[in-house]
């Protein structure tokens, strides 16, 4: 959730769209059904990168430091990058790693999406190409939240950005995977149940139409941070094909589900032989 800063200058989480309502009710993924061929391991990193850079922020304002301190000085200050870059070029990077220190929610909710699509793209990229294509996608976040708000002494911060661009690659890899989302609906738990089994594709587009809303029509400063959303998922989309050049794309959900009972198959019969 990116954050706004109050009129003293100090930093506050805040939800970004309170003055202009989202057309869609979001929906929230809980888990997709799609195997693996190989362990996500730099998926798993980069998520336990994330946990443990938010245990540090969380330790160091036990210890004194200022939440507002920590932000400024790792978060991603448009106008600070574009007066100086040498000093604001690491932020890029730093601001990818952390979340309002105030707001479990905030990293909760990444860690979540990154768990659920993060290791199929993984497995499709490669375990090196995947890293690159996350910290690009990240750049590409931030390069957007810079372009439109360029005198923003509002820092930005958190996976959203990147992320964004790994469920860009997991839509055009695998549009037809079943995912399971949280049904937002109340009066329809008794029709179709708490529980939606839906097709990636509308899952992510969903997303996106959401967070393009969000960006192009909260007039808001804090709301402008969802650009950064949308700007690492067309780098996603972007930077997929490419990185894909030389990879077996395996894109058609039957054959993983044939793969799947395959291996599952194989599995029992070593148990039972």
């Amino acid at each position: 959730m990116p954050l706004t800063a109050s009129q003293n200058g100090a930093a506050t989480a805040q939800h970004p769209c309170k003055s202009c309502p989202v057309p869609l009710a979001p929906l929230t993924p809980l888990r997709d059904h799609l195997p693996t061929r190989t362990l996500p391991l730099v998926n798993y990193a980069i998520i336990a990168a994330n946990v443990a850079v938010f245990i540090l922020e969380r330790g160091a304002i036990a210890n004194g430091t200022s939440a507002e301190r920590l932000l400024f000085t790792y978060g991603l200050v448009p106008r600070r990058l574009l007066v100086d870059p040498a000093m604001g070029a690491e932020t890029v990077f730093t601001s990818m790693f952390m979340h309002d220190p105030t707001n479990l929610l905030h990293v909760g909710g990444n860690m979540l999406f990154l768990w659920i699509f993060g290791d199929n793209v993984e497995d499709a990229l490669g375990h090196a190409r995947y890293l690159v294509f996350y910290l690009l996608g990240g750049v590409g976040a931030a390069a957007a939240q810079v372009l439109v708000g360029p005198g923003s002494l509002v820092p930005m911060l958190g996976a959203s950005g990147a992320i964004s661009a790994v469920l860009a690659a997991y839509a055009f890899l695998y549009p037809r995977s079943s995912i399971t989302v949280f049904n937002p609906i109340f009066i329809l738990w008794f029709f179709y149940g708490v529980f939606l089994h839906l097709p990636a594709w509308l899952v992510i587009g969903e997303y996106f139409v959401v967070n393009l809303w969000d960006a192009l029509m909260n007039t808001s400063q804090g709301g402008v941070a969802f650009m950064a959303h949308v700007g690492g998922f067309l780098a996603g989309a972007l930077l997929f094909g490419p990185l894909m050049i030389g990879r077996v794309r395996v894109d058609q959900y039957a054959r993983w589900e044939r793969w799947a009972r395959r291996r599952d198959s194989r599995d029992r019969s070593e148990w039972y032989s």
